[in-house]
């Protein structure tokens, strides 16, 4: 566990390196008044603090535009001298916040709430707005922008559309969220299967910080094996998914940055914040970077591969240089040079780099029967096609799914490899399915995880069909039993 858990801090604890600097002023830290808490286990007036990094050239009579930073989860901002070089040299301003519960802020995390933190997200835009070398489009309306990554992005999502909620628009001009969600209950229990180990790593890297409904939740998770209405509820408001369905979208250009490997928030989250979360305008102006990595737990049951890295950000410079240049676009008029725009760069298993218009499946191919044992048992890897070919998108399976159990439980996933006993999971991610009650017979469209690959020849590409996830460990089938599938197909995202 402990090792679980110092691999979610680095992997969502995103800052950028320090580094010794004459040039800029030290940062000023500052608390800002926020919305007060009503958690019972700490009520009362909440202050949120922030490190303000003002670059050397900025003055009343030279504005600089500004950046919002955050941390990850379980971390805090970051406040040392000499941090954040790269963005002040640019000529960026950066306001780094300890958010809700974490640091030196007040306050229980209630995990990019509309109502809490994206309040807070607000109050800073205020105090922001007011600094007198900010540069401004308007009265209290600063050029800004945000960075940062998993927690770190969350925020940016959360202040962007809660002032959306409350005014019609938002005060922020560009985004660069990287690994973060979509929709947290997708992301932590696709299915309401509940992704223990990550779950409980979380849990416990920030046990100060919660609120006690999700203190009460998470302990009703572990007796019970199922994802209580308690958080379903909790974390209905906290992403974009919320906002989507209320029928808000960003009409601004973001940088989306994911882990494709990443199986706490994968691919499918930023796909969906590509497609659904954006206006057609902003999209037109926006791109989707996905790499190898990010939350990556390795697996063992089934196993799985990636070539760690970011192989479609090299075409760019590399991403820090991406995201430079972007703001840099959008924030200070420099002129146009990004490529890209609009489109998915998907970074494969193997090492390569695909851009595609389109996520969406292209082909379909027909699969025998399928039985999985529910509750124990071993992976299975059924082939669908040989190589060469190459997959890039969101592949779905569909099936006349019956079972022998209560609650049956099943993931699924694509694979690759020379046969099916050498063929491991394309970038390592599972996606579950659940028959919460005993089913003779029902036509079901299974998601699979959204994967990019190039399968050589020689190799052939795999279903992999799976009774236990080391990802959902505990949260398989609730009683052993079996799952059929008939009448079955793969629908893939092929590309030429």
């Amino acid at each position: 566990m402990r090792l679980v858990i110092a691999l979610v801090v680095a992997a969502v604890a995103v800052t950028p390196p320090a580094a010794a600097s004459a040039d800029h002023p030290a940062p000023e830290d500052v608390c800002v008044a926020s919305v007060p808490e009503t958690d019972p286990l700490e009520p009362g007036p909440v202050s949120i603090c922030v490190s303000v990094f003002k670059p050397a050239t900025a003055s009343r009579d030279h504005r600089a535009p500004v950046l919002l930073h955050s941390h990850g989860w379980g971390g805090s901002r970051t406040s040392a001298p000499g941090s954040f070089r790269r963005y002040l040299d640019a000529g960026f301003g950066v306001v780094s916040i300890d958010q809700r519960g974490f640091g030196e802020s007040g306050g229980k995390a209630h995990v990019e709430d509309p109502a809490f933190e994206g309040e807070d997200v607000i109050r800073v835009i205020d105090h922001v707005a007011a600094l007198d070398w900010v540069r401004t489009s308007g009265p209290g309306d600063p050029v800004l922008g945000a960075v940062g990554g998993s927690y770190g992005g969350g925020f940016q999502f959360a202040g962007a559309f809660t002032e959306i909620m409350k005014t019609g628009r938002t005060r922020f001009d560009a985004l660069a969220p990287q690994i973060t969600w979509h929709s947290l209950n997708d992301s932590l229990a696709p299915r309401d299967v509940v992704r223990t180990t990550w779950v409980t790593a979380l849990y416990a890297a920030a046990l100060d910080a919660h609120t006690s409904t999700l203190h009460a939740g998470y302990a009703e998770g572990l007796l019970t094996g199922n994802w209580p209405t308690t958080m379903d509820g909790f974390f209905r408001d906290n992403g974009p998914a919320h906002h989507v369905a209320a029928g808000r979208r960003l009409d601004i250009p973001v940088l989306l940055r994911q882990g494709i490997s990443d199986n706490l928030f994968p691919l499918d989250q930023a796909i969906d914040n590509f497609d659904r979360a954006l206006t057609p305008r902003a999209r037109a102006n926006s791109l989707l970077i996905g790499y190898n990595g990010g939350h990556a737990l390795p697996n063992a049951i089934p196993a799985g591969h990636a070539v760690a890295g970011d192989a479609c950000s090299t075409s760019h410079g590399g991403y820090d240089d991406l995201e430079l240049r972007f703001l840099a676009e959008n924030l200070q008029g420099a002129p146009r040079t990004i490529t890209g725009h609009g489109r998915y760069q998907l970074m494969t298993a193997e090492g390569g780099c695909v851009t595609v218009d389109s996520v969406a499946p292209t082909t379909t191919a027909a699969l025998p029967d399928i039985v999985t044992t529910a509750g124990v048992g071993l992976p299975q890897a059924i082939k669908i096609a040989d190589g060469p070919l190459t997959v890039a998108g969101s592949p779905t399976l569909d099936a006349v799914v019956s079972t022998l159990g209560l609650d049956s439980r099943a993931f699924f996933a694509l694979s690759a490899g020379t046969s099916p006993l050498t063929a491991k999971v394309i970038q390592n991610n599972v996606l579950p399915h659940r028959e919460p009650s005993l089913n003779p017979g029902t036509r079901r469209t299974i998601e699979l995880p959204a994967v990019a690959a190039t399968v050589p020849a020689g190799q052939s590409l795999f279903l992999t069909v799976t009774p236990i996830s080391d990802m959902f460990l505990l949260h398989g089938s609730r009683t052993p039993s079996a799952m059929v599938l008939r009448d079955v197909t793969v629908r893939l995202p092929v590309r030429g």
